[in-house]
This record gives C-alpha cells, structure tokens and sequence, in this order.
C-alpha cells in the first residue's frame, strides 16, 4: 500500500513537471508572435476611446503588424515613461515618434507613418514679435515633458521651468494657452487643431500659427525601436511597412483621417 501510494505521488509530481514545460512552452511561442508596442494619447494620432487605443498612426501600425502576422501588445503611457522604456528595452516598438538628430543615437527608425507640420501657436487677441526661433525666448511655451517639441527647444537653449512650461498631457497645454498661462505652444497643426475642437472650439479663432518649425515638419512622424533591438528585427517591420504603402493601404488610411 505504502508502494502504491509512492507512486502515485511520483506520477503526480512528474506529470505537473510535464504540465508545466508544456505551459512555458507554449507562452514562448505565443510571446515569439506577439510585440511590446508603447504610445501615448496623442490625438489624432493614437489615443484611447472606450478603453480601446485607437487613431491615424495606430491604424498604420496595426496594419504592419496584420502584414508580419504579429499580435501588438498596446500600451499607452506617458510620453516620457514610454520614450524611455523603448529607448532602454530590446524589441519594444514605440509610435507616434518625431526624429531628430538628438534621437538618432538612441533609437533605429522603422520609417514614417504620419505625415506633420509644426508651429508655435499663439492667441489672436496678442501681438507677438517672433521673426526666428531666438525671439521666442522672451515668451512662456507650453510644452510636454520629453516630447520631440520640448527636445527641440531645450537642445536650441530654451530652458524648462524659465522659457518653457511643461505639462504630462498636450490637452492641458491648450487650456494653458486659452487661459493665458502661458504665450506660445509649440504643437503639430493636426493635434493643435483636433484638441481645439475636442473643447468645443473652433481652432481658427482660438489659435494663431506664429512661427513654423520646418525642422519638426515634413518628413512625418515614425515608428521606432531603440538602438538594443536587432537590425533584422527592424529590417522586418521596415519592409512590411514598404509592403503597406506600395498596396495603396497606407493612403487610404492617411485620407482617412484627413
């Protein structure tokens, strides 16, 4: 009796043993078909409704990923958290990300996936007297912490907490500029104006462009993984995203949300 129920027991224990190879197997696999993906909520673009991420750039970046046959696990965090946790941790894919020379050390760039123009916005009811980037010194910029805006102007001397106002979320920059808490924001024309309407206004009389930075526009915004990701894994995403746009389905995606 003492021998059977020995092994039994041993039964027990090597079948859990098997049970549990089989299950850390199986959660390899399944990771081995799945993507970190970080963001943040930056309308149009990418951002949270009804608990669900969505937006411009993150149908671009569901598109690649249906392309690879990958399954994306979203996150949206504040820029600076997710700017950080992408640049510092292997095969994390981060989006909506502006490139810069400052930048291109840290990450390796999969390629564009929304197009951007940026401004320094101003009130209407204000006089401003900005004919280059070094006469908006004597202004208040609202700013968010880390993003491609706030980076540009710190690494041309503009100074956080003196010039430059920053905030964790770019809503509460427009309600600083209506409010007259600050006198410039620095944002892209498409968000600046969507978050005007989200308020129940009509941007064209809340906002005036003041001054354009052509650094910051053109080219679009991307998607990226830090420099610790392997150059084939972002060769894949990169020919994948080529894939998209040579179908047409990148552009009808960008007409849109136009």
């Amino acid at each position: 009796m003492a021998t059977s129920h020995f092994l039994s027991a041993n039964c027990v224990r090597r079948f859990a043993c098997l049970a549990a190879l089989w299950f850390c197997a199986a959660a390899s696999a399944a990771g081995a078909d799945s993507v970190r993906i970080l963001t943040e909520e930056y309308p149009p673009y990418n951002y949270t409704d009804q608990g669900k991420i969505t937006g411009l750039a993150y149908e671009v970046v569901e598109a690649v990923l249906k392309e690879l046959k990958l399954h994306g696990d979203f996150q949206s965090l504040p820029w600076a958290r997710a700017y950080e946790t992408a640049r510092s941790t292997p095969d994390v894919l981060i989006y909506s990300i502006g490139r810069t020379p400052e930048r291109d050390k840290s990450f390796k760039w999969v390629g564009v996936i929304a197009p951007t123009n940026y401004y320094l916005f101003g009130r209407p009811d204000k006089a401003y007297d900005v004919d280059s980037l070094d006469a908006a010194k004597q202004y208040r910029i609202a700013t968010v912490n880390e993003d491609v805006g706030e980076q540009f102007l710190v690494a041309r001397g503009f100074v956080k907490g003196q010039n430059l106002q920053p905030s964790v979320r770019y809503e509460i920059n427009y309600e600083k500029l209506r409010m007259e808490r600050v006198d410039l924001w620095i944002m892209n024309e498409l968000t600046a104006s969507y978050l005007a309407r989200q308020a129940g206004d009509d941007p064209a009389k809340t906002m005036v462009r003041v001054y354009r930075i052509p650094e910051l526009s053109g080219e679009g915004y991307y998607m990226a993984f830090g420099k610790q990701t392997s150059d084939a894994t972002v060769d894949k995403f990169r020919r994948a995203l080529e894939s998209l746009k040579e179908s047409g389905r990148y552009e009808q995606l960008q007409r849109k949300w136009k």
